[in-house]
């Protein structure tokens, strides 16, 4: 039998309802032959809210777990011993407060241990990644320059204290969801890995010698699409930028420390709502991407579900997804060669020209003062808005062609979606209370005196340049809850809310005949109204996926009207102020985090009281279609999903909806 290379591991990225549920999960997908636990939590965690707080209202169990208190990261990993496991945690601004939390559970899952000998045999990764929140995903607490103090003083401890912890994940993945071309993703992924290393250096935690350690433990976290000789390019040229980046900028003379060290989830950009089926060759593709390539193959790989951009994945669709990636390593005889493009022409050739581009790409970020200077200007946030907005105009205009929706869009009846409420798993009503009950019971058995104490230390380490790790794990062991953490840390740091892009994105290049007749009718109406017509795009609740408010707010800027988008994570009350202040004509939520049936009635109430109830509301989002029912009837003038892919066709739809709301 030929010698095979070690499979990737294998990984399902999970993640909901309650800790006991996603437990069950766990051992399910790890005594099915998953590898490593990839997990999800919900978006209170994420930003750093307890369940009973007013902005986590529908968000509770959402898109993960919620874990509030240490007595749920106790349940989470319940029978599952932490000192074997290597799991994968995507948690961005509360990074700090939820590896303090899984090492005491994991200190006390082995009460014959001294902490320290512990934290020495944990291993896994925290993400960690901040700079990418303020571009893509919105889970941002804290200013920039006090998130990367966080990062770095936790880099500095686990070096030092859990070694074999990888403590950042540089996260590419969300910027090509944000509409980032090969070239922008490799070059702000690199800036942000530049960021944080020139931070940890300053911080001057970490000794020389033990610099090249913190090089070795950076990991990335990358998205593959569809184009999968590209992204096999793109690959390649992450390993040798790298390589020399490493190099030059920090001396490292350790090969094995220079390697470029990444994980994958494949793209969920590209998976559609339209013929759903053939999501699971775009996925197989995407996966090729990153797996071909001996010499850039990814160290663990997770998959999306080809009903994703539907609703919530089942167990059996999480499996599916699972299996992909066994029939390739098991199968397939993929791991019985050296790397296979090498002496390729082509592949050198566009490895070389992405290499140039990305060069370029990071100088410019760099002139401007790194990373977080080109967050705050808003550089960055704008370069992606533009880049997508021209990807949407490809796609509308059938130029980049997408089977099923702008291409061979005729369908055979599918048994996959005939009963489509069945397709998915609908998150637990009862998650959000049982959360809610959790922390009372949480905060009534604990000692208040003990919290007091460890919150009031957190707080005067945070004014000092102390390491923060210590102060978190003593609140951890105390009982703090995960609102009073960032709560604590909000008290002295501050809050943020990032540049939207959307002012200084560049819209459609030029208006075809559809976007002109839509200008001359939102003109018209505007007219007849008695002025400009204009639109409020709210993003209620914590969801931080801003991308589709970001392209419907361009368009429509370029459609005539005048927009209102005042960014990510606003309450319901927040946005019918807005509403009122602004006096518009109509009102569109974007939310992609399932919460709709909680927040759109809030708003449709809001409105009610401030009596504007004649303004109509829109709602786009992943929205199950017995849902988008349900809000019709509540009185939603019209609801979106990602099936209506026509961005200037929307806009005639908005302008048919306000029409008919003033009875012209």
């Amino acid at each position: 039998m030929t010698n095979k290379d070690r499979p990737w591991v294998m990984r399902t990225y999970a993640g909901h309802s309650t800790a006991a549920a996603s437990n069950a999960l766990y051992r399910t997908n790890l005594s099915q032959g998953q590898t490593g636990l990839s997990v999800a939590f919900d978006l209170p965690t994420q930003t750093g809210y307890d369940p009973d707080s007013a902005l986590a209202r529908g968000e509770v169990g959402k898109v993960g777990v919620p874990i509030p208190h240490l007595g749920e990261m106790r349940r989470l990993f319940d029978q599952i011993p932490l000192t074997e496991m290597n799991p994968s945690m995507t948690i961005n601004a509360t990074a700090m407060w939820l590896l303090a939390m899984y090492q005491v559970a994991a200190e006390e899952q082995n009460p014959d241990l001294a902490p320290s000998e512990v934290a020495a045999q944990l291993a896994g990764t925290t993400q960690n990644d901040i700079i990418k929140e303020y571009l893509s995903r919105g889970t941002y607490v804290f200013p920039p320059e006090h998130s990367l103090r966080l990062i770095s003083d936790m880099i500095a401890y686990t070096v030092h204290e859990i070694p074999k912890w990888n403590p950042i994940n540089i996260c590419s993945y969300h910027l090509q969801e944000a509409g980032a071309t090969p070239t922008q993703e490799l070059a702000y992924a690199l800036c942000t890995a530049i960021a944080v290393l020139d931070a940890v250096r300053e911080a001057g935690q970490i000794g020389p010698d033990d610099f090249e350690k913190v090089v070795g433990r950076i990991s990335f976290f990358v998205n593959a699409g569809v184009r999968f000789v590209e992204e096999t390019c793109k690959m390649r040229a992450f390993v040798q930028l790298w390589d020399e980046i490493t190099r030059e900028r920090y001396g490292v003379e350790d090969p094995k420390m220079r390697r470029f060290r990444y994980g994958v989830q494949v793209n969920s950009l590209g998976l559609t709502e339209a013929q759903p089926e053939n999501n699971v060759q775009r996925i197989v593709l995407e996966m090729l991407g990153v797996t071909l390539s001996k010499d850039a193959r990814a160290r663990a790989v997770q998959l999306p579900a080809w009903n994703e951009a539907l609703g919530l994945p089942r167990p059996w669709d999480q499996q599916w997804s699972l299996r992909l990636q066994q029939v390739l390593a098991f199968e397939s005889d993929l791991l019985e060669y050296d790397d296979i493009f090498n002496g390729s022409h082509v592949i050198e050739a566009k490895v070389a020209e992405l290499v140039e581009g990305a060069r370029a790409e990071i100088d410019r970020v760099q002139a401007m003062g790194g990373a977080i200077a080109a967050v705050e200007s808003g550089y960055m946030k704008q370069a992606l808005v533009s880049a997508h907005a021209a990807r949407r105009g490809r796609i509308e205009s059938g130029e980049e062609k997408i089977v099923g929706v702008n291409i061979y869009d005729t369908t055979e009846p599918s048994p996959l979606t005939a009963n489509l409420d069945e397709a998915i798993m609908t998150a637990d009503p009862a998650a959000e209370q049982s959360a809610i009950d959790s922390v009372a019971a949480w905060k009534e058995q604990r000692d208040a005196d003990a919290v007091a104490a460890a919150l009031a230390r957190l707080a005067e380490d945070a004014k000092s340049d102390q390491n923060l790790m210590e102060a978190t794990l003593a609140a951890a062991r105390a009982g703090a809850t995960t609102g009073e953490w960032a709560g604590t840390l909000r008290e002295v740091f501050g809050e943020f809310r990032a540049p939207t892009g959307v002012s200084g994105a560049v819209g459609v290049a030029e208006a075809g005949a559809e976007l002109t007749t839509v200008r001359e009718r939102v003109a018209a109406t505007g007219e007849e109204l008695g002025g400009r017509l204009r639109l409020l795009v709210g993003k209620p609740g914590l969801d931080g996926h801003s991308n589709g408010a970001e392209q419907v707010a361009v368009r429509a800027r370029d459609a005539g009207f005048e927009v209102i988008y005042q960014g990510i994570r606003l309450t319901p009350e927040q946005i019918v102020a807005a509403a009122v202040a602004e006096d518009v004509h109509c009102v569109g939520l974007s939310i992609l985090s399932g919460s709709h049936m909680e927040l759109v009635p809030a708003v449709l109430d809001g409105l009610r009281a401030a009596g504007m109830d004649d303004v109509p509301v829109i709602v786009g989002g992943i929205i199950p279609d017995s849902d988008g029912r349900a809000l019709l009837e509540q009185g939603v003038a019209a609801v979106y999903t990602p099936k209506d892919f026509g961005l200037t066709e929307i806009m005639g739809g908005i302008v048919d909806v306000i029409r008919r709301a003033n009875g012209l």
